[in-house]
């Protein structure tokens, strides 16, 4: 057998080296130089390993991978791989802990004042210069805030004003697009260096993030800039939207906080108790991106860590605010790529999402990794627009612009602490992509949805089939944040796609919405079956409209506002079949939610809703309700003619134990009982260290 091609590399190493395992280079652009050079000299094709020892790898530009980089596939014989085949790896060293950091150490610090409270400040040059600018900081590694008004909690806009002489006055409510408002009395003020503050809104489902043209202090009317599509309002109501500002020098009182004051080119920072001007660790982004693999197949990353990158917001991103950050990038890209996959990774401390796989790519993978104090969200599958105009909201363009993803695993992942700075951003996002399976994963503490598949309003070809979404642990997010979300978020016709054996709890949204598992427009084909849902803050089944979903055995339980609803039907179609599912409430006997009258007149549900052989229950013997109607007039309208009103037989539901006792009355309606607790990785995660 021929000898593994290696090439090593240390921060400590020298790029005129040889890049042996005594001899490392020292940037990762020589050792991938040194790689290509050693497997052009080859007369057959192989593979190789580029060995990472530790400390942190600084990028000053993405290290870009392309197709002369490609390991070598499997042999195949028909269908069947008679080899393991021989990629291109790259993999921190046996038991050491290697960061690729596409950071920059700020030092130089020196000791003052501000606002009468202690302070460190170090000159940027570049800052002052116009080449450099970023948005995050992390400090000894934590991610370190930036000021914020108010400290807590939000203002409120008490008027959006309307202008007049905007051609888009659009006939939506939701995009109205409103560039002035009127603020309370003593909310705002005109702060040093305006330009560099920040407006931040949270209405309807996503966030606005704004800069300010002008603030009128006498007339407390504040301008924005760019103009934004969506409303200045609180969901879909005239109430102005809650809205807090960040980058204020004004603010800076706070231990941990920090400004960046870039005409003076000049980051000042409050220490926390502890540290030590003389030992600090201060990282600033400078890349956007830090890997990405172009075009090129058989690539692995394994064991490695990467941190540090920003994205850089543009002021169309700034305007459109779109659902799900699906605009933002990746700290690591695949783009068009093969075979490529993270594996035991770590991708940490950064602005963006944390893995983007995108543009065709086929046979991805993200495996075991742990993603976490993320800008955005975690990993981001999603397709391509060909018109570059509509490169990331995909709103518009035919299904052959798409370049759609296919065949990509998401699997034994922990997702967590995500959209510090993009509030919108989801777990897993999925777009218009087939056969993506988001498996195993453990997803929790974000302000948005846990998992969103498709991206098609409507009827019409979603280009998104075959998704699998089975046995992840999805809880604790919308935190009160955003609303119109849920745990598992669907999108479109989607013949094929299966949401299954997996427990979602805790979904607290801000206003409406708050789901648990949320079929939105259009949403059709599906299979929901054998999930546990409980505590959410609205239901824990909300179909908006769509047609022919399958729903059964599933648990739903302690949802805020009913257990289930149907928000639109359609002549002629049946939206949902529910069998065989426990909806379980505590106190208010809600079980169906009916709060847009799909269930009037009296023989509505009949003609769009199938429901039989359920079992409903309320733990304090409330008599349990259907869209206000009784158990008797339910049934009168055909519905649930086998189904019971008994005590499912639960161990303990209200401390999440909803393992069924023998002989229960949940058996009596064909109830299918599932492992509650086989969800999430299933194993070690994460690089070591």
């Amino acid at each position: 057998m021929a000898k593994l091609i290696e090439v090593y590399v240390s921060p400590d190493g020298d790029d005129r080296a040889s890049g042996s395992r005594s001899r490392p280079v020292k940037s990762l652009h020589r050792a991938v130089a040194l790689m290509r050079a050693k497997r052009k000299a080859l007369s057959s094709p192989r593979g190789g390993r580029v060995v990472l020892r530790a400390g942190v790898h600084r990028l000053t530009r993405p290290l870009v991978l392309d197709g002369r980089d490609s390991g070598v596939a499997p042999t195949r014989s028909g269908n069947i791989a008679t080899d393991v085949g021989d990629p291109l790896v790259f993999a921190a060293a046996p038991g050491e802990h290697a960061v690729i950091s596409g950071g920059r150490r700020v030092t130089g610090w020196r000791q003052t004042t501000v606002h009468d409270r202690r302070a460190w400040v170090a000159s940027l040059p570049a800052v002052r210069a116009g080449k450099w600018d970023f948005h995050q900081l992390w400090v000894n590694g934590r991610r370190a805030p930036r000021t914020r008004l108010p400290e807590r909690g939000v203002f409120r806009i008490e008027k959006p004003l309307e202008d007049p002489g905007h051609k888009n006055l659009h006939r939506h409510s939701a995009f109205r697009g409103h560039r002035r408002f009127r603020f309370a009395p003593g909310d705002l003020t005109s702060w040093r260096n305006l330009e560099d503050v920040e407006f931040v809104a949270l209405h309807f489902w996503i966030e606005s993030r704004l800069g300010f043209a002008k603030i009128d202090v006498k007339r407390r009317v504040a301008e924005l800039t760019p103009r934004p599509r969506m409303s200045l309002t609180d969901n879909y109501t005239s109430t102005g939207a809650p809205y807090y500002v960040e980058n204020v020098y004004e603010a800076l009182r706070r231990p941990g906080q920090w400004y960046l004051d870039r005409p003076a080119g000049r980051l000042i920072y409050l220490p926390r108790d502890g540290e030590s001007i003389d030992a600090v660790e201060a990282e600033a982004p400078r890349l956007e991106t830090l890997v990405k693999v172009r075009g090129a197949a058989h690539v692995r990353f394994e064991g490695l860590t990467f941190s540090h990158s920003e994205y850089v917001v543009t002021d169309d991103d700034r305007s459109a605010t779109p659902q799900a950050a699906c605009h933002v990038t990746g700290a690591v890209v695949f783009d068009d790529a093969q075979h490529a996959v993270m594996d035991r990774c770590t991708v940490e401390h950064v602005g963006g999402y944390g893995v983007e796989i995108i543009n065709g790519s086929i046979d991805c993978a993200v495996t075991r990794c742990r993603l976490r104090d993320l800008g955005a969200g975690g990993v981001k599958v999603f397709h391509t627009m060909t018109d570059a105009k509509d490169r990331w909201t995909g709103l518009r363009g035919k299904a052959s612009a798409w370049r759609p993803c296919t065949r990509v695993v998401v699997a034994d992942n922990e997702i967590t602490d995500a959209g510090h700075r993009h509030r919108q951003a989801v777990g897993v996002l999925v777009g218009r992509c087939s056969g993506v399976q988001v498996v195993h994963n453990h997803i929790h503490q974000l302000d948005y949805s846990g998992v969103s598949i498709g991206w098609t309003w409507g009827y019409a070809d979603g280009g998104a089939y075959g998704n699998i979404v089975e046995h992840n642990h999805i809880h604790h997010i919308g935190r009160g944040v955003l609303s119109d979300m849920g745990g598992v978020y669907l999108l479109g016709v989607a013949p094929g796609t299966r949401v299954r054996y997996n427990r979602i709890h805790d979904v607290e949204s801000r206003g409406y919405g708050g789901w648990g598992i949320y079929p939105d427009e259009g949403s059709s084909d599906l299979l929901i079956e054998h999930n546990l849902v409980y505590r959410t803050k609205s239901s824990g089944l909300h179909q908006h409209y769509g047609c022919d979903n399958h729903v059964r055995h599933n648990v739903f339980a302690f949802g805020g506002e009913g257990q289930a609803r149907i928000g639109r039907v359609d002549a002629g179609r049946v939206v949902c079949r529910f069998h065989h599912n426990l909806f379980l409430s505590d106190g208010d006997g809600r079980m169906w939610e009916d709060k847009t009258g799909w269930m009037q007149p009296e023989d509505g549900p009949a003609a769009h809703l199938v429901s039989d052989r359920n079992l409903y229950f309320d733990l304090r013997g409330k008599a349990v309700r259907f869209a206000g109607r009784s158990w008797t007039r339910w049934k009168r309208l055909g519905m649930d003619r086998h189904s019971l009103v008994a005590d499912p037989g639960f161990r303990d539901p209200l401390k999440g134990d909803f393992t069924l006792k023998k002989n229960a009355a949940a058996f009596k309606v064909g109830f299918i009982p599932f492992d509650h607790d086989d969800v999430g990785p299933r194993g070690p995660i994460g690089a070591p260290g």
